[in-house]
């Protein structure tokens, strides 16, 4: 179904429906010309979900393609996917909330919270694991792809960081990014705030939101509803289902599953502040810096960048197996982008590429 999305739950159906009629579109699109930039995530192949938000209301809604191959599921609107990188501003975000509370403090030292690892964590603080300076050893490169009974979760990417000796670089020297550093402030939320973070996650971020079909996905303990299976091209250019790999399971770097009509909800909250006071929102959409004052274009959770005309840009891209997506956010003009799709292709970067090809179109037609 490539068209304004449909549901095939009934619920589902009136919830979108109510939606979309409470809003106007505030200008008329060029729905073909998005379809074609979209055109290969049309027909019987993995699909696409796109929401596009102009002052916290739906400017343009496209799904294409299909959620499940075997069922021949359409995306809806209500598809959930998994978020893979996407769920790091999430992780950041808790991890403020609780600077906010007076629980812990940026500057805190690693070694602080996880007494016993390595004298190499006493360099790195809670500011440089959020932004990718910490030097941490990639945890990817100590598992193989076959290890998937069971698959490894965020204590095991602990455990492994334990038996090193050393980082990759002096803290706060160099920029490498970091999936472990994401798994440990997973870890860090569980043990200041004495809750499991996919829990903590619940009751303090999508419960308040009403983001009811948002969820770290542990697969012993809930389940994905509506949810999209990834797909991989296969060498012959068929598509196989390859929904998980060995580090699925780790929660803080990439284990979110989400659907664009949550996702607007999250996108409001960032915009009003209702999830972190305005001044911490500021410190995630801010460069960082290097020990010898350089710049890094990355926030807490968000990378930072000016689109052609010279706006601030915060996104993140989100690549796993078989799933790429961006969410794309411009807030001087209060203008948002969130495209989730259940396959392994393009290249992540490319991601960025679709949203800003995308958006310059819809530019176009408003001017």
């Amino acid at each position: 179904m490539d068209s304004l999305c449909l549901f095939t739950d009934g619920k589902a159906i009136l919830l979108i429906f109510l939606w979309l009629l409470s809003v106007a579109f505030p200008m008329a699109q060029d729905t073909a010309k998005i379809d074609r930039i979209l055109s290969a995530y049309k027909g019987t192949v993995p699909g696409a979900s796109l929401l596009v938000l102009k002052d916290g209301k739906p400017l343009l809604q496209r799904c294409y393609g299909l959620a499940r191959l075997d069922t021949a599921a359409p995306v809806t609107a209500a598809t959930n996917f998994r978020l893979a990188s996407v769920s790091k501003q999430f992780t950041a975000t808790c991890v403020l909330q609780l600077v906010q509370l007076g629980k812990l403090s940026l500057d805190d030292s690693l070694t602080k919270w996880f007494p016993g690892f390595p004298a190499y964590g006493q360099a790195i603080t809670i500011r440089l694991l959020l932004s990718h300076l910490s030097g941490l050893p990639d945890y990817e490169d100590d598992v193989p792809d076959t290890a998937m009974n069971p698959q490894l979760k965020d204590q095991g990417v602990l455990d492994i960081l334990m038996k090193k000796e050393k980082g990759y670089f002096e803290p706060g020297t160099q920029y490498r990014y970091s999936n472990s550093a994401y798994a440990l402030l997973a870890l860090l939320v569980g043990k200041i705030s004495g809750q499991a973070y996919g829990d903590y996650l619940q009751q303090h971020i999508f419960k308040p939101l009403a983001m009811d079909h948002t969820m770290a996905f542990e697969k012993e303990k809930n389940t994905v509803p509506f949810r999209a299976l990834g797909y991989s091209r296969s060498a012959g250019g068929t598509w196989q289902e390859k929904d998980q790999s060995a580090t699925s399971a780790v929660l803080g770097d990439g284990g979110i599953y989400s659907n664009v009509l949550d996702l607007a909800k999250w996108d409001e909250a960032l915009y009003e502040g209702t999830v972190l006071p305005a001044a911490l929102i500021i410190q995630s959409f801010t460069d960082q810096h290097l020990k010898d004052g350089s710049p890094v274009h990355y926030g807490f959770g968000w990378h930072l960048k000016k689109d052609a005309e010279g706006n601030e840009v915060v996104y993140h891209t989100g690549s796993t197996t078989s799933f790429r997506n961006v969410f794309y956010r411009v807030p001087s003009h209060h203008f948002s982008l969130i495209l989730l799709t259940n396959r392994n292709e393009p290249a992540e970067e490319d991601m960025l590429l679709l949203a800003e090809e995308i958006a310059g179109a819809i530019r176009q037609t408003a001017n």
